[in-house]
């Protein structure tokens, strides 16, 4: 039969072909088609010999083709066709589609949708004949049967579509079916249709059946609709996300996790793919992602934003009452970096690129004098220093997940450490210090970079050289090439011209030192200090071990020694430098003494006889005019003293018995004989052996001038260096404390000489003498010794310290000056000065004693003698408390209890679990015991230094304490009392008593009750705008009086409001961003109706209350000054503030929503309590300009005095045209509300002049000569007498007031 037709088909013509298969039965010829096919013999001639004898003109071969259709796309989804052949069954299929008359293509579409509905497809391959279909529809002509209507072909289309989407599709064929709709033309809103579909189909799919998905729907995107395509991706992930962390996050047994987070994050990795390549190819998507992603300045906005937010929320109890807790963006941000590593590859380099925009844009800046602002270790931080911080976190764990992206991170790093020499880069040498500390042995193959950089060592600052050193230092450890071309680097750098250079060379050589052991040194717990790079293994066969490092850390030393005949900023550099050496690497320790020694031999006069005992001359350089400082001797023997205590105490013992080390140890005999024979030859020394008396010349401007002020420096910080010897080794001897004390002497005539003598050079003797010689722990030992130690053998000997006060004060005023030094720099002078855990245990020792000795000796009882020369002992100790609470909470957060704890007397008892906010609250009822005690005095005998010291101790501790705890509330009670009972007429008391208790407020609830408190105090004490009118006072906080209210409180008062205001703001702006969103869908707007209320009756509470002390404030006749000007800016803010309100009522109004009854109220306010009086202030003002008294005594005093006057006086009416301005807009917004409302809101607000401030040119002119004519008459009449003078003067002053005002109108 196949090849009858077949034959037939040949002819020329097909009449034959058309009457054979007339003949034949429509089973005949379907089994002929499928056992063809099966057998996979030639089924195209066939079917193509079919269809040329089924012309779609005649009914009978229309109705023969639709059926082998029919046919056809039932044996393609049988599955029992080879895929060649069903290829080219469905090709024919499509070929022949057109040919079809309309109502044929709709059924063979109804029979294709039906199929979806029903799910009787096997395979899908049928379905690449629906989209040929259902376009071969659309283009038909005339009425066709669609259902029950009778359509056009475009409109059957249509609604074929529109049935397509809303039937039921089997999850097997989503591929399919968003794959088939790319062919076909769709309309704008069948597209909305299609996507809507496809979205619920979502989330019925496997997450391996995603991906695809997503690549079909970025291709249909192309017909348009992209944004919905993209909105639709991420909305879908963003869900998977919040449940996949429910999951994550709840109590379900783990088998109930519904999708692992691995094949999750690999698949986001698979979409991110399929998105990028889909970009490169559509633009148009690119830049619709870009509209709707913004990416890193959205990005950088949005982190930023996220702390600011953050720092608002944690500084007002009011706003975290209001707001939910957010989420960290920090942790979302890192989330991702860690779900980057499942091949999200095309996010890997946005998120490097992420990374460095936030450590460029918000890292630390510079300052006015050329340090840094760097951010802080405690939680404390900026919103910069956050998002700097976070930038860091995202490159280091990317840098921890990501290999390939490595050498790139590293590179960038470098780069700007290299070349960003002018800029603070503290950040990223912290950056690069954790990435090589993670990893220093990966890091290898990045060395050669690495090597590059030590090439810019000379050019770079020695902070920034030592903090590159000290970041790549592990990497020296495992590197043998990094070692030798940073030391080749070295050595040239150690001969260069720069000083910066030289001083590079020794910290680079120091730093190795410090961290390549000789064998035998004492291990780091002997030492007392952990090594940095412990954690770094390094193969004890490499050249790198023990036994090796001996030769080369002594070639090193070699290198050194040569620095000793180098500038002295160079020397000064290793001698600060070889303690830390010597602790790290006890080995080298006769090296490093005999090479000091040497060096102290050249300044030392070795006959015991000779005085004074030291070259001072040979120190000091002297070429042509210039003198300088050539040896710092100081700094020589500080070091020599150190190192010597620090191997009598760890060496020595640990060397008992050794007969070789004993041989060893003559020169150490010898150093010790040395510094007793310079302690007893010093003491011997007069002022007049140095050349040093009181005649001496110590001005700066003369050569013999600056060369006695360094010898000077040179003489009281051998001083202080030979006090802290004889301390060490006295072990309580009487006769060492009286060689202290007579050291003590000598240091205290030289510096009150240099306070007294050195007149325009104070400011750089007073710099060179600020930094004590005495080291930390020595301080805290001797404050211990003279205030807590008790023993009775120990009681005579420090009866000589004790007898003198000046000695003590010095003690205390050098630990206050370490502590100073500390919170400028971040560490101090002298051994350990950069041990964190070192420093941190002296101040808890140093706080004990000083709080000890203040709390016991308080200053109203300390002998009147010991208060004659400056502050006394007791607060001298009151101010270093200040001082190390400050630097405590700044630098020692984490360790805040430990310190707390260590201020407690110890007890015997069982340990109880004491909480930070009670050992806080035990601190602070001492000191508030001594605030009291304070207050009670006699007004004569109030120190209001020392109040003011307490208030800033009380506030430090305050920060301790837990806001909802009831030691705080007892704070703020304690703090509100004060301030509502003293009276005391100190402005600087006042205004620190007002801040705590601003402080405290904040932390507890809103201040805006408590403004309007003292905004009636205010004007209750400076009266009225009005003369007539009498105020009536009302007192509530006693601490508001004549001398203080203005502008001591009006300032602090104001300043709070705008923190207020700032809330508010926020809050609206955060009540918009909701409706804005809510109004997408109606539904949503109606039922998001009640969430809202809370914090908008909050916001109108606020700002009634502010309103009403905006109310006080106005009508006060506040001095003219930062006063007005002040409040002139607060009102403006405060009517802004009610517009943006008004603003969000009118968005409210759009939906069902009405405003509430409140904000009726509110307005009500405004219009009767504000405006108003706001008005008359301006005129209050305006008036107070025009009647500023005339400056008398001669016209060019008059008129400088005059140009002063004006100046003040443009500054402070400057803000009164922005703030009528926002009154208008005000007004204008509240007639739109009215109309948008239908509720009467300007019913009790009496509307404002227009004013427009236009300049008249014409009557500007008048009004200046007239001024002229005035000036010349003032000039006639000047003889006359101050009463006539002044009635000339006041008539023209009213006329000209009058014109202003046309002219303004």
């Amino acid at each position: 039969m196949d090849q009858k037709i077949l034959s037939l088909a040949a002819e020329k013509t097909a009449d034959r072909l058309q009457a054979f298969l007339q003949t034949l039965e429509e089973d005949d010829l379907a089994n002929l088609l499928r056992n063809q096919a099966v057998k996979g013999r030639a089924v195209g001639a066939l079917l193509r010999a079919i269809f040329r004898g089924s012309p779609c003109s005649e009914e009978a071969g229309a109705l023969r083709r639709r059926k082998i259709y029919t046919c056809c796309t039932q044996l393609v989804e049988s599955g029992d066709l080879q895929k060649e052949i069903a290829s080219e069954i469905i090709g024919l299929l499509m070929l022949e589609v057109h040919c079809f008359p309309g109502p044929s293509l709709v059924e063979l579409a109804n029979e294709f949708i039906g199929a979806i509905k029903e799910g009787s497809l096997t395979n899908g391959k049928s379905l690449e004949l629906l989209p040929i279909i259902l376009t071969a529809l659309g283009t038909k002509k005339g009425s066709l049967a669609c259902g029950k209507d009778e359509l056009s072909g475009e409109e059957c289309r249509k609604q074929l579509i529109s049935t397509l989407c809303s039937g039921r599709w089997d999850q097997r064929y989503v591929v399919q079916l968003a794959s088939m709709f790319k062919d076909v033309p769709l309309t704008a809103e069948e597209m909305e249709l299609v996507m809507g579909k496809v979205f619920k189909m979502f989330s019925k799919l496997s997450l391996q059946e995603i991906p695809p998905l997503v690549y079909q729907l970025l291709i249909l995107s192309s017909k348009g609709s992209r944004k919905r395509v993209l909105e639709g991706i991420i909305a879908f992930f963003n869900e998977l996300d919040k449940q996949h962390k429910e999951e994550q996050s709840g109590d379900e047994l783990l088998d109930l996790i519904t999708v692992p987070s691995g094949e999750l994050r690999h698949v986001e990795g698979t979409v991110i793919l399929h998105v990028v390549f889909a970009m490169s190819l559509d633009c148009e998507l690119g830049r619709e992602l870009l509209k709707h992603v913004k990416v890193f300045d959205l990005l950088k906005a949005s982190v930023f934003k996220s702390f600011k937010d953050l720092q608002l929320l944690q500084g007002s109890k009011f706003l975290q009452n209001l707001v939910p807790h957010r989420s960290c963006v920090s942790s979302m941000v890192l989330e991702v970096v860690k779900n980057s590593v499942h091949s999200w590859d095309h996010v890997t380099q946005g998120l490097v690129q992420f990374g460095f925009i936030l450590m460029d844009s918000y890292g630390p800046k510079k300052i006015v004098d050329g340090q840094a602002i760097e951010s802080s270790p405690g939680l404390s931080r900026t919103p910069n220093q956050h998002a700097c911080k976070l930038g860091g976190d995202i490159l280091l764990e990317t840098f921890k997940i990501h290999e390939m992206i490595r050498q790139e991170i590293l590179e960038q790093v470098l780069n700007r450490v290299v070349t960003r020499a002018s800029s603070p880069i503290s950040h990223f040498l912290e950056l690069l210090a954790n990435i090589v500390m993670h990893s220093p042995l990966l890091l290898q193959s990045c060395s050669s970079r690495v090597s590059e950089s030590f090439d810019y060592l000379s050019l770079l600052p020695l902070q920034t050289v030592q903090g590159l050193l000290k970041a790549v230092q592990p990497l020296l450890k495992v590197s043998m090439s990094m070692r030798d071309s940073l030391i080749l680097v070295l050595r040239k750098a150690m001969f260069a011209r720069q000083l910066d250079a030289r001083k590079s060379a020794v910290a680079g050589f120091l730093l190795l030192l410090k961290n390549f052991k000789v064998l035998g040194s004492l291990s780091s717990s002997q030492c007392s200090q952990a090594i940095g790079v412990s954690q770094v293994h390094v193969d004890v066969h490499s050249r790198y071990n023990a036994v090796a490092n001996e030769a080369f850390c002594l070639e090193i030393m070699d290198s050194l020694r040569r620095c000793l005949g180098q500038q002295a900023d160079v020397r000064l550099m290793l001698y600060e430098g070889f303690y830390d050496v010597l602790r790290r690497n006890s080995q080298l320790a006769n090296s490093i003494i005999q090479t000091l020694l040497s060096q102290l031999k050249q300044f030392y006069e070795p006959q015991p006889d000779v005085l004074p005992p030291l070259k001072l001359e040979a120190c000091i350089l002297t070429q042509g005019d210039q003198i300088s400082l050539q040896e710092p001797l100081d700094h020589l023997l500080c070091c020599i003293q150190h190192c010597l205590a620090w191997y009598k105490s760890k060496v020595m013992p640990a060397q008992q018995g050794d007969e070789e080390e004993e041989e060893e140890e003559g020169f150490y005999q010898e150093l010790d004989d040395m510094l007793e024979s310079l302690t007893k030859r010093m003491i011997k020394s007069e002022l007049e052996d140095f050349e040093l008396d009181k005649s001496a010349d110590f001005s700066q401007s003369t050569g013999i001038g600056i060369k006695n002020n360094i010898c000077a420096s040179l003489v009281m910080g051998v001083c202080e260096v030979l006090m802290e010897y004889n301390f060490s080794i006295s072990n309580f001897s009487k006769n060492k404390f009286e060689d202290i004390l007579s050291l003590f002497m000598c240091y205290k005539k030289l510096s009150d000489i240099l306070t007294e003598k050195a007149g325009k050079g104070k400011t750089k003797a007073a710099s060179r003498t600020s930094d004590s010689f005495l080291s930390l722990k020595f301080v805290s030992d001797l404050l211990t010794a003279l205030f807590r130690d008790s023993t009775q053998s120990h009681e005579e000997s420090l009866s000589v310290l004790r007898s003198s006060d000046e000695f003590m004060r010095y003690a205390v005023g050098v630990a206050l000056r370490k502590v100073q030094q500390l919170k400028e720099t971040g560490h101090v002078s002298g051994p350990d000065g950069q041990n964190p855990d070192k420093i941190f245990q002296n101040l808890c020792d140093i706080t004990r004693v000083l709080l000890w000795r203040y709390t016991s000796i308080p200053t109203s009882v300390e002998e009147p003698g010991k208060k004659e020369k400056g502050k006394s002992i007791s607060l001298l100790c009151l101010e270093g408390l200040q001082r190390i609470f400050s630097a405590v909470q700044h630098f020692f957060q984490p360790r805040l209890p430990q310190f707390l704890r260590a201020l407690d007397v110890p007890d015997s008892e069982e340990e109880v679990e004491v909480t930070v906010t009670q050992r806080a609250a035990f601190q602070i009822r001492q000191f508030q015991r001594s605030l009291l005690n304070l207050l009670s005095s006699q007004e004569e005998e109030f120190n209001s230094k020392e109040a003011l010291l307490l208030i800033s101790v009380l506030t430090s501790l305050a920060r301790l304490l837990e806001p909802t705890s009831p030691q705080f509330v007892q704070m703020l009670s304690w703090t509100s009392k004060i301030c509502k009972e003293n009276s005391r007429e100190d402005a600087l008391f006042c205004k620190g008593a007002m801040n705590l208790l601003f402080s405290l407020h904040v932390a507890h609830k809103s201040p805006v009750a408590l403004l309007r408190d003292l905004s009636q105090d205010i004007h209750g004490h400076l009266g009225d705008i009005d003369e007539d009118v009498e105020v009536e006072k009302t007192n509530h906080f006693a601490v508001v009086n004549l001398r203080t209210a203005a502008p001591t409180v009006c300032l602090l008062v104001l300043s709070q409001a705008e923190k207020v205001l700032e809330e508010v703001d926020w809050l609206i702006t955060k009540l918009k961003g909701q409706v804005s969103q809510e109004t997408v869908s109606e539904e949503a707007s109606s039922q998001a109706a009640l969430p809202n209320h809370p914090v908008e009756k909050a916001v109108i509470m606020q700002l009634g209350t502010l309103l009403t002390f905006f109310h006080e404030l106005v009508q006060t006749a506040l001095p003219s000054g930062s006063c007005v000007d002040t409040l002139l800016r607060d009102l403006c803010k405060m009517y802004t503030i009610l517009t943006a309100l008004v603003k969000y009522y009118i968005q409210v109004c759009r939906s069902a929503r009405g405003i509430p009854k409140i904000m009726e109220k509110l307005v009500k306010l405004s219009g009767s309590h504000l405006t108003p009086v706001c008005y008359s202030f301006i005129s209050y003002v305006q008036n107070k300009r025009s009647r500023s008294p005339q400056c008398p005594g001669g016209k060019k005093k008059s008129a400088a005095a005059g140009a002063v006057a004006m100046a003040r006086v443009l500054r402070e009416t400057k803000p009164i045209p922005n703030l009528i301005f926002a009154i208008e807009q005000y007004e204008k917004f509240l007639i739109f509300l009215s109309k948008r409302s239908k509720v009467n809101l300007m019913q009790h607000i009496k509307l404002s002049t227009s004013r427009d401030f236009k300049i008249k040119g014409n009557i500007l002119d008048m009004l200046l000569r007239e001024e002229e004519e005035e000036e010349e008459e003032d000039d006639e009449n000047k003889e006359d007498t101050t009463s006539e003078h002044g009635e000339q003067n006041k008539e023209p002053a009213k006329k000209k007031r009058r014109k202003e005002t046309k002219c303004l109108s």
